[in-house]
């Protein structure tokens, strides 16, 4: 099989290399990103890279050239940085992701695997959605007051007209909860606390035990291993599955089980508009990059259940709670995935 992956060298990326090196049926493997690694070793050595920017729509022609023969094209590019510059997100991820799309119909690529998230789920009405599982058929209509939600639920909605226009093209889209590895550490430091996480404070940390723990009321998570959604992707690919599939790795995660990873006892309800007030308050003081969007989709998201991935004999190595603490333990290290675009260039951007 002969699979291209573009995005190949974000957090995703690098795992799903990774886990396409291991699978005997793979014979080659495309890497297609802006910039390609700036190391070599694994999991970068053995992939034929392509450079191509799908912001630009001049580079459509190296998008075609990448695909052609490919068995699948995985689209996992996405930025979510510069967080204050919402154009050059929408000519990313909205236009961008129109871009792949397009080229993988004509290359004649018969397989369309795409990376959606569970923020594209939420009520038209912005209710909160309460904490019984939801299979794949919950509302998509993401959070209005988040770029991120806001932009996933459109691509889809764009993909949901590819697919009716390309009959031909089997299609699938993963929705994985909040996705974490070791490597990822410092880039999720830098993208979502900036100047609040000072890499010695972070160190230090580690082996501190809070007396009480802080947490928004009423809002869980759910998270998964980058490795655990690399194997999912491989699955959806080698199956040729079509539809949607939610991923993500039990426990949900609460302030119990945060709790428990930093030694607190004791939790301290907040309520959720003081938390979107304080994050708001701190964006705009630029003290770190993390807009109230996040607070909002946070609210709107659902718990999402995973039988339809399950089905493909999937099932997660690690537990929800051990993939944050493993990003957790490289917080406050220097280092990440091999590629410094990654990175933030300031860490209020």
């Amino acid at each position: 099989m002969r699979i291209v992956v573009v995005g190949a060298t974000g957090n995703v990326g690098t795992a799903l290399l990774r886990r396409l090196h291991a699978a005997p049926e793979v014979d080659s493997i495309v890497g297609v990103a802006r910039h390609w690694p700036e190391r070599g070793g694994e999991p970068y050595d053995g992939v034929e890279w392509h450079r191509a920017d799908v912001s630009a729509p001049g580079d459509r022609p190296k998008l075609v050239q990448a695909m052609l023969g490919a068995d699948a094209v995985v689209h996992l590019a996405w930025i979510i940085r510069p967080n204050r510059d919402e154009a050059m997100l929408r000519a990313v991820n909205v236009e961008g992701s129109r871009r792949v799309f397009e080229a993988s119909a004509a290359a004649g690529v018969p397989h369309l695997v795409h990376a959606s998230s569970i923020g594209a789920y939420g009520r038209p009405d912005g209710r909160s959605p309460g904490r019984a599982p939801v299979d794949e058929s919950f509302p998509r209509h993401g959070a209005p007051a988040s770029h991120y939600g806001r932009q996933k639920s459109e691509v889809e909605r764009i993909l949901d007209e590819h697919e009716r226009a390309h009959l031909e093209q089997v299609v699938a889209r993963l929705r994985p909860g909040l996705i974490f590895q070791a490597e990822a550490g410092p880039e999720i430091r830098d993208y979502f606390l900036g100047a609040l996480a000072l890499r010695p404070a972070l160190r230090a940390l580690r082996p501190l035990r809070l007396p009480a723990l802080p947490w928004p009321a009423g809002i869980v998570a759910q998270a998964v291993h980058a490795d655990d959604v690399a194997d999912a992707y491989w699955r959806v690919v080698r199956e040729r599955a079509a539809g949607a599939f939610n991923v993500a790795a039990p426990p949900v995660v609460g302030p119990h089980q945060i709790g428990r990873l930093v030694g607190a006892r004791l939790w301290v309800p907040v309520p959720v508009p003081v938390v979107r007030a304080l994050v708001a308050a701190s964006y705009r003081l630029r003290l770190q990059p993390t807009d109230p969007g996040w607070v909002d989709m946070a609210r709107v998201t659902p718990v999402m259940a995973t039988d339809r991935i399950r089905a493909l004999g999937w099932s997660p190595r690690r537990s929800s709670t051990e993939a944050i603490a493993e990003m957790a333990s490289r917080l406050g290290e220097r280092g990440g995935l091999g590629n410094a675009e990654h990175r933030s260039r300031s860490p209020l951007e």
